[in-house]
């Protein structure tokens, strides 16, 4: 078995660690004797979706995403749309997330067109929503936590489910309660760095999304995530607390 993920812009879509998250899955890969390659594919470089099997989009500031917007209307647009149709998993993080939705206006009123992957939009506030934060995983019946630092506020449309439950922090956007995106096999959360490090289960769904997309089936053996799982639940207590 084997999985070629691909890392999308990420010599510019990188902040707070989100690089951690390809580290991550290509060691739960290879410490389970699974083959892993990981191609980072930035501006200027083309995008063939069909050589890959797992999308990665990190997080990045508001003008590393604006400089993006030429390179995305050159055709990478249109790949990664046919990728989501077809079923294709992919994690985004905050701008990533933010990038596969219709647009992002700012807070002052001017407005930068995204990919419409997915249907959502983001509206931008003065105001920061920063700090550890938890959520609940509806489909998979646990509790994530993360990192949250963005004053974008997503709104998701009727074809879009939101991941969970915001437990503690502020979400899509801190007024209705619910936190990232669902789409056919798309993973859209404001979780930054930490997110699959500290949440073994949610980073083993996506990896069987991916195995059971490519080969139909998808058997992962148990890894012992002592580590992981103490880190995950002392932030879950601390949370808790607040």
């Amino acid at each position: 078995m084997e999985l070629k993920i691909c890392h999308l812009y990420p010599d510019i879509l990188n902040l707070y660690g989100d690089r951690g998250n390809i580290i991550c899955m290509e060691k739960r890969l290879q410490w389970r004797g699974i083959d892993v390659t990981t191609t980072g594919v930035s501006v200027g470089e083309p995008l063939k979706a069909a050589d890959f099997d797992l999308f990665f989009i990190g997080g990045g500031q508001d003008f590393e995403q604006e400089v993006l917007l030429p390179d995305l209307a050159s055709g990478k647009t249109r790949e990664i749309k046919a990728a989501i149709e077809d079923g294709k998993p992919f994690l985004a993080i905050c701008g990533g997330y933010q990038m596969l939705g219709n647009y992002y206006k700012t807070w002052d009123g001017q407005q930068c067109d995204f990919t419409g992957a997915l249907d959502l939009y983001t509206e931008g506030s003065k105001d920061r929503m920063i700090g550890n934060y938890s959520f609940t995983c509806d489909e998979l019946g646990v509790t994530v936590v993360g990192f949250e630092n963005h004053s974008g506020k997503t709104y998701l449309g009727s074809s879009v489910k939101p991941m969970g439950k915001v437990l503690s922090g502020f979400g899509n956007n801190g007024q209705d309660g619910m936190e990232g995106a669902r789409y056919k096999n798309v993973f859209a959360t404001y979780s930054h760095g930490c997110l699959l490090p500290k949440n073994p289960v949610l980073a083993d769904h996506i990896l069987k999304t991916a195995l059971k997309r490519k080969y139909g089936q998808a058997e992962l053996s148990p890894l012992a995530d002592t580590l992981e799982n103490n880190a995950h639940d002392y932030m879950v207590r601390r949370l808790s607390k607040q």
